[in-house]
């Protein structure tokens, strides 16, 4: 550890009461709050998702064509696991198809958060337009909106599912300088068959600020060589680099070290004084995500971000790049005004938590979200960390002196107060910049936090107004930030938008302080001031999320609901499978699932005034399945050597289904030049594709369907592939079998 030359205070990391907070936050409930998971408790729990990907598909009733790719998974101390999972459709990527599966500590499935709920599938996976006109209109597009040495880096073919019916779409990612200098990877989607824009983002996420100085404080070195360098070994090796002015995003930058480990001299024309902000406010953020939200580092693998300083000249921004999972900061106007303050860093870091859970696109709503997350997060590590040299506040960015007259960034009590920001949601707030569009989700941050009306904390001067002119009572600072937390890694997905935003809040406040409670009550009060959504009054029911039960199980599900009103509540329900019922007095749903089916289902809740709440959701009811999967490699030589892979079905009783599921995935660049086969236990050949010389086209990534019904389940299938034609060979990725 290192002491650095700043000015005479110093700083400590407390989670103990902040001076000025007015609002006290509520105990949360236990068995709700994140374990902290070790990285090799978090691998392993990554592992099970991908072992199990093609059994949860079933469950979850998707598509043949299907598939679940696990991007992360946290664990709640009640043994709930919630892993979010990308999807593939025929080997195409799905923009928006991410969803979050719930699981009970039994493994039994609870529900799914989808961001889309529609079906995953198109007409055809062949397009119109082609991929070199997508990137021309692409590059176009980056022009247009001043962008500099704009080129098209890459195009891929991609099914588009983040709002509406999913589209065969082409997705050119542009590389070049934005009109401020900042990199630039604008993601355009357009129609594969129209060439019409669907949706672009820019995935260069910035915020902007500059740091003064933190105080005198103790940051993560190592001694190595007779120099200590500012590698935070004790937070997932966390380095500090600087990037001597370069314009080139790709240069990693020189590791920043000194002699007597005593860093920078408190002013910006100290090459070292930038650096310890930036490593200093990495430490902040990585204890508070530690230490509240129990997260082992950005992706929760115990492996820090590095962070880069000294970036352009005269560069009045910062910003984060997921390709090198890295922030990097300019030093401001004439050099001497750094990015580097300890908001700005968690901003920039928090974007990469975003990245790494949610994945919120930076552009319409969800964009605006995305840039109020990393505010948000970032005033609960300043208000944290408290340090009496940066005292926390509702302001971003207050010492950059952005606007050139001394006032800050933004404004999250009255976002608009910076001429830009919307203070309340409205139709067409999507066309906002997503710094302005953040001002909503900033405004509900603010008056969860502390409530509507004029205070004064730590010195500032607020005056929060509302929309509907009701006052806000606050849930407290540490509530809403656990409550936004929770909300973003559970629950909301790549595409949320405000509307989405409130439900996934309400449900984490909900799972975190209770349905009905105060806490709860005022999430959905903070979210009317903010003109999304209603406050909540009467009855309330919890949702269900999607059920999926055996052919011939018993089911015992209760309906959770509460209202703010006396008297007993009653209880109906609409579109349940056959052998169910609900008790009228009780809410319990029972009974025996006597018929396959999928049926959607609506719970009705009653209370004495009248008043009335519903849940809407599906429930499966599936005959026995069993999914069977090989991932081990087998090469395809060029040859005609035939080469097998097996999967062994064990605990399957009597005969395969007359639609067995035979899912096949081989790398090869000529699938034309393939044969593939499957063999059943008693050696019965079903031929799955024959060759066909004149077929067009690379690899295979196919669902064949077989009526296997002669054939006893158990016992060893093989898979049976040979390339045929001389110049090419390639390999078996994979293969399963669904029973």
């Amino acid at each position: 550890m290192a002491a650095v030359a700043l000015p005479a205070t110093t700083a400590t990391a407390d989670t103990s009461a902040v001076n000025g907070r007015t609002a006290a936050s509520p105990a949360p409930r236990a068995g709700a709050l994140p374990v902290r998971l070790s990285p090799a408790e978090h691998a392993a729990l990554l592992a099970q998702a991908h072992a199990r990907r093609a059994a949860t598909a079933k469950a979850l009733g998707l598509g043949a064509q299907e598939e679940l790719r696990p991007k992360s998974v946290l664990k709640d101390a009640d043994g709930t696991v919630h892993t979010r999972y990308e999807r593939t459709f025929a080997g195409l990527p799905v923009l928006g198809g991410d969803l979050v599966v719930h699981a009970a500590a039994n493994g039994e499935l609870k529900n799914v958060t989808k961001n889309n709920r529609a079906a995953i599938t198109v007409a055809s996976t062949a397009a119109v337009r082609t991929a070199e006109s997508a990137k021309g209109f692409a590059v176009s597009r980056a022009k247009a909106e001043g962008g500099k040495d704009s080129t098209a880096d890459s195009v891929r073919k991609v099914i588009w599912a983040a709002s509406g019916k999913p589209v065969l779409a082409w997705e050119t990612v542009v590389g070049g300088v934005q009109h401020d200098r900042t990199p630039s990877e604008l993601h355009v989607i357009t129609d594969a068959a129209t060439g019409k824009k669907l949706f672009e983002y820019q995935a260069v996420e910035n915020g902007v600020g500059n740091s003064q100085y933190s105080g005198q404080v103790t940051i993560g070195t190592v001694k190595s060589g007779g120099k200590f360098t500012l590698n935070d070994t004790t937070r997932g090796g966390h380095k500090t680099y600087d990037v001597a002015h370069t314009t080139d995003w790709n240069v990693a930058g020189t590791l920043l070290s000194d002699s007597n480990d005593i860093w920078g001299n408190g002013l910006p024309s100290d090459v070292q004084t930038p650096a310890v902000d930036v490593h200093y406010g990495a430490q902040v953020t990585w204890d508070y995500y530690k230490n509240v939200h129990g997260r082992n580092g950005i992706r929760n693998d115990g492996v820090a971000a590095k962070s880069r300083v000294h970036f352009d000249n005269n560069y009045t921004n910062a910003f984060w790049m997921d390709s090198c999972f890295c922030a990097t900061y300019g030093d401001g106007a004439n050099n001497l005004k750094p990015l580097t303050q300890m908001d700005v860093a968690a901003h920039e870091l928090t974007h990469g938590l975003t990245a790494n859970t949610a994945g919120l696109y930076y552009g319409g709503e969800s964009g605006g979200l995305n840039e109020a997350t990393s505010d948000i997060m970032s005033a609960a590590v300043e208000f944290w960390a408290n340090n009496p040299a940066d005292p926390g506040d509702y302001l971003v960015a207050e010492k950059s002196d952005v606007w050139g007259d001394g006032t800050p960034g933004r404004y999250m009590d009255e976002p608009s107060k910076d001429g830009y920001a919307a203070d309340y949601w409205y139709a067409g707030l999507d066309d906002l910049d997503v710094h302005d569009s953040s001002g909503v989700g900033n405004h509900w941050f603010y008056l969860a936090s502390e409530g509507s009306g004029a205070k004064t904390i730590n010195g500032v001067n607020y005056d929060s107004p509302t929309y509907d002119g009701v006052p806000v009572t606050p849930i407290g600072r540490d509530a809403a930030a656990k409550i936004w937390y929770r909300a973003l890694t559970v629950y909301m997905t790549s595409a949320t938008d405000y509307a989405g935003a409130r439900t996934a809040t309400l449900q984490a406040a909900t799972d975190l302080y209770g349905l009905g409670s105060a806490t709860h009550i005022n999430t959905a009060a903070a979210w009317a001031g903010v003109n999304v959504g209603t406050r909540i009054s009467g009855a309330l029911v919890a949702g269900l999320g999607d059920q999926n039960t055996l052919l011939n199980t018993a089911v015992s599900l209760q309906v959770k609901a509460v209202s703010t009103n006396p008297g007993a509540l009653s209880y109906a329900a609409t579109g349940l499978p056959a052998g169910l019922s609900i008790n009228a007095s009780t809410g319990l749903i029972s009974g025996t699932a006597s018929a396959v089916t999928t049926s959607p289902v609506t719970v009705t809740v009653t209370d004495s005034s009248g008043s009335t709440a519903t849940t809407q959701f599906t429930w499966r009811v599936r005959s026995y399945v069993n999914v069977f999967e090989n991932t081990t490699n087998v090469p395809i030589p060029d040859t005609t050597q035939l080469v097998y892979s097996t999967i062994n079905v064990t605990g399957v009783p009597g005969n395969a289904p007359s639609d067995l599921q035979v899912r096949v995935d081989i790398k090869h660049e000529f699938r034309s030049e393939l044969t593939i086969d499957l063999i059943a236990p008693d050696g019965t050949v079903y031929v799955l594709r024959p060759y066909n010389g004149s077929e067009q086209g690379p690899y295979v990534a196919t669902t064949y369907t077989v009526n296997a019904s002669s054939e006893v389940a158990a016992g060893t299938w093989k898979l049976r592939t040979g390339d045929f034609i001389y110049g090419d060979a390639g390999y078996i990725d994979s293969w399963k079998l669904t029973f």
